[in-house]
């Protein structure tokens, strides 16, 4: 579901479980693997595979397992703590569709990359008849203006790589062919800082944002 590879010092961790739905284990599967990264204090990558970078909430799943849903959701809303606050430079790679969770999860890295020739992000909940959490509202509070939110949220429209860019929620769009090296780069960029200054210097930044958390578990 998840695998993490080491290249230039920088983990790459890819999500390998088709849409990337975020269910039980694919959630248990991404927060283990961020974990490990996070206690190496090491620069992280966030990437998908194909069509996908992470589809969003598993419906189907959330609806079978009712008792499990409130557990993964918990579990989710940890990871985008971890890495709001992460030790080090974060980035997401988004090789194909980040929808709903899969586009917050972007969101909470330090920085977005986006495949230039497919894929959109989009935030469907309007459509769907679904609001945000509070740790999902507070992770787009954190990353981008507040009519740059508010458009997204509302207008629940599906952005291509150039309106991503022009919205400001990706911070600029590559080939596919050049999207892993650029993203493992800019990971290097802010690389070998002091992960507790680093962390510490986060958590001033975003907060306000942090107090929608739970304590980290």
């Amino acid at each position: 579901m998840v695998e993490v590879e080491i290249v230039d010092g920088v983990h790459v961790v890819r999500m390998t479980d088709g849409e990337n739905r975020c269910n039980g284990p694919f959630v248990e599967a991404l927060a283990a693997a961020v974990a490990a990264v996070e206690d190496a204090a090491a620069p992280l990558v966030l990437t998908g595979e194909g069509k996908f970078f992470n589809n969003g909430l598993d419906l189907e799943w959330i609806s079978a397992e009712p008792d499990a849903a409130g557990p993964m959701f918990d579990r989710l809303h940890d990871i985008l703590r971890r890495l709001l606050v992460f030790p080090a430079p974060t980035v997401a790679a988004v090789n194909g569709h980040a929808f709903g969770a899969g586009a917050i999860l972007a969101a909470a890295a330090d920085h977005r990359l986006m495949r230039s020739e497919r894929g959109y992000v989009c935030f469907p909940e309007v459509d769907l008849g679904l609001t945000m959490s509070p740790e999902f509202d507070a992770v787009l509070r954190a990353r981008y203006p507040r009519r740059v939110h508010l458009d997204a949220l509302v207008g629940g429209r599906r952005y291509g790589s150039d309106d991503a860019v022009a919205a400001g929620l990706v911070d600029r769009a590559v080939p596919e062919a050049e999207l892993l090296t650029a993203a493992i780069a800019r990971a290097r960029v802010d690389a070998g800082k002091p992960p507790a200054h680093v962390r510490a210097l986060k958590e001033q930044v975003h907060g306000p944002e942090l107090a929608a958390f739970s304590p980290p578990s």
